[in-house]
């Protein structure tokens, strides 16, 4: 039987009570983390739990951004033909129902007013659980392309908050409302001079920040290894590379030391990288984007071509389009390096430009907008 901290289950009659389902990637997880912010800024006595799989992320992500989390039996649909996909589609059937037996009995014990959804495996098991019980039912769409988990359960949604009216379209049925993405309000409140402290970076310098998410990116990785010198051979130049968990052992074997270069696997303190930086080079994931609008920061976006619907690229054209960003292919990443990423490093009105631009198009309010709406769920089914 699942478990709740104390505060939970001890919450007294009439205090909202709120489910998260998310799971897989930081994609699903942090949006569901800044909504659960958000609700606590605004109600701090709610009762707030989470929903997600052992062997994803959020088994670590949400405990340490201070959420109990329960877990729910969940396994995709492999595609192809390969005996290993064979293998786990033959058991399929049977975790589904596992996950659906799991999510039935954690959405009767904790019996939320609202479950929230942002996608991910998690998301489908128990929102269905959700509505099937009769609680409200909120999802959140981080993608101008839908993901299939919250395309399923849109119908039975009494909202989906999207980041980009290019998402509608895939909700014919469902009562949608643009909100932007939720993002951690930590991004927003981080100070720069503590910022450059943390990384101990000069106050002249000039701070590329290139990451690729926490597992990294081998092309943004490769390119920056190829261009390093010339990058550092001005001295105002300086980098924080995150170069991801899968890359950091060879990089860290492969790149000389230098005192104008912070190598690390992963970032632990993203509102520290984003105060700290005055160029972003990075991927064009949603999450990524809305933070880099949210918080002001120039970048040159390198969309990953091996995404659904080539939605990375639709990310980033929205953010180039706006000025707040420049569009480099991955095939180009090495041949237009230098003349992407080196003169914008080093052009102090042109990035000002860019963050005014990127500013103008954020959305710092999404979580606290979609939170109030959960609330306001929660509060009707309350009254009744």
């Amino acid at each position: 039987m699942p478990t709740f901290s104390a505060d939970s289950a001890s919450a007294p009659l009439g205090t909202p009570r709120v489910l998260f389902a998310c799971g897989g990637t930081g994609g699903h997880v942090y949006p569901a983390i800044a909504i659960a912010d958000a609700v606590r800024r605004q109600r701090p006595g709610a009762a707030i739990s989470f929903a997600g799989t052992r062997d994803r992320m959020e088994w670590e992500a949400v405990p340490k951004a201070g959420y109990a989390i329960q877990a729910v039996t969940v396994s995709g649909f492999q595609r192809g033909l390969s005996a290993s996909a064979l293998s786990r589609n033959a058991a399929f059937p049977f975790k589904l129902a596992k996950g659906m037996w799991d999510s039935w009995r954690l959405v009767g014990a904790f019996d939320p007013d609202v479950v929230v959804g942002t996608g991910g495996y998690a998301s489908g098991p128990v929102g269905l659980a959700a509505s099937l019980r009769g609680r409200a039912l909120v999802l959140q769409e981080q993608n101008a392309y839908a993901g299939a988990t919250n395309k399923l359960l849109s119908s039975r949604a009494d909202t989906v908050f999207l980041a980009f009216e290019a998402a509608a379209p895939y909700f014919p049925d469902a009562t949608t409302v643009v909100a932007g993405n939720p993002v951690r309000q930590d991004l927003v409140d981080a100070d720069p001079a503590q910022a450059r402290a943390h990384w101990d970076v000069p106050p002249s310098a000039r701070v590329l920040l290139a990451m690729g998410g926490s597992l990294g990116a081998g092309p943004i990785n490769g390119a920056l290894k190829l261009h390093l010198d010339a990058v550092l051979a001005d001295p105002r130049s300086f980098v924080i590379w995150a170069a991801g968990k899968r890359y950091y052992d060879t990089l860290r074997h492969a790149v000389p030391a230098h005192d104008r270069l912070r190598l690390v696997p992963y970032l632990d303190r993203m509102d520290l990288a984003y105060a700290a930086a005055d160029l972003a080079l990075c991927r064009a994931g949603a999450i990524t984007c809305s933070e880099l609008t949210v918080t002001g920061t120039p970048a040159v976006l390198v969309p990953s071509p091996n995404v659904t619907a080539d939605h990375q690229t639709k990310n980033a054209t929205a953010l180039a389009d706006a000025g707040a960003a420049v569009l480099l292919p991955e095939a180009d990443l090495d041949a237009r390096f230098d003349a992407a990423v080196l003169p914008l490093l080093h052009d102090d009105a042109a990035r000002q430009r860019m963050a005014d631009d990127a500013l103008d198009i954020a959305r710092p309010d999404a979580a606290d907008a979609i939170a109030s709406a959960v609330l306001a769920l929660a509060d009707s089914r309350g009254a009744r």
